[in-house]
This record gives C-alpha cells, structure tokens and sequence, in this order.
C-alpha cells in the first residue's frame, strides 16, 4: 500500500511540474504558425550578378521543423549518397518571432564556419505554404546572398 501511494504521489509530482511555469511557452507554440513541419519545394539563391533558381523536389529532400523555440533543418539526396548528386546538410538552433520577421540563431550546422550566425527572415503564410526571405551574410567565408525560400506544410 505503502509503495502505490508513494507511486501516486510520484506521478501527480511529475505531472504538476510538466506544467507548471511553462505555460507562456505552451500558449506561444499553440497560436505560432510556425509551429510543424515543412517541406522545401523551391529557392532562389542571389549573391548579386548571379540568381540560382532551386528546385528542391528533384533528386533531394529537405524538411524544416519548429516547435515553440527551436528550429531544425534536414536535407538529402535520394540516391542515398551513391552518385555526383551526394549531399547531406543539417542544423538547427533558437528562433525568435516578431510580427511578419523573425530571427534564427544558428547554433548547429554541419557546415561550421555556419555556426553562430544570427539571420533575420521576412516571412509570410498563405494557407499552407510558408515563404522566406532573408540576406546570408558571413564575412568569414565570404558570403553574401539573399535566398528565399517556398515551404509547403507536412503538419
């Protein structure tokens, strides 16, 4: 008896403490349309004299998830890394909303001279699709482009 109290006691601990003070952050991801997961369809890529249009549908996968803080991105080949096409990226990090813009802070990325760059994005929603806008710009590596990107909701 002794031992079921004990376990009772144990459970309405753990569930009061899984919702205690984090109610702000449990609010934000309900009304933040962010939230879930998107696929890449297409991009443009402009560092100036030169604009790269990007099919994403076409031999490759990317998907970009967020919950109410933090955003990931993973991106393959479908030939399983066997031919020229072979890539693989992938990061993630903090992000912040503010109105129609908001901030990534890249804290993980496979590429690493892309680690803790902080980017401001333009972005709008129109049903399910989630369109991007922002400059890239890292002097280490000297880049410096604007890329927009078209994601479409997965959930």
């Amino acid at each position: 008896m002794k031992q079921i109290k004990l376990s009772l006691l144990g459970l309405v601990f753990l569930s009061s403490c899984s919702l205690s003070g984090d109610k702000s952050r449990q609010l934000k991801t309900s009304v933040n349309p962010l939230v879930g997961t998107w696929q890449l369809v297409a991009g443009i890529q402009n560092t100036g004299d030169d604009t790269v249009m990007i099919d994403y549908t076409k031999g490759q996968e990317m998907i970009k998830m967020y919950n109410g803080t933090h955003f990931a991105f993973l991106r393959h080949d479908l030939s399983q890394g066997k031919d020229s096409t072979a890539i693989f990226v992938s990061g993630g990090g903090r992000y912040e909303v503010n109105k129609d813009k908001y901030f990534e802070y890249l804290d993980y990325c496979n590429y690493r001279e892309w680690e803790g760059q902080k980017f401001e994005l333009a972005s709008t929603i129109s049903g399910d699709t989630l369109t991007t806008n922002s400059i890239e710009k890292i002097d280490a590596i000297d880049l410096n482009q604007i890329n927009i990107e078209k994601l479409v909701r997965l959930q």
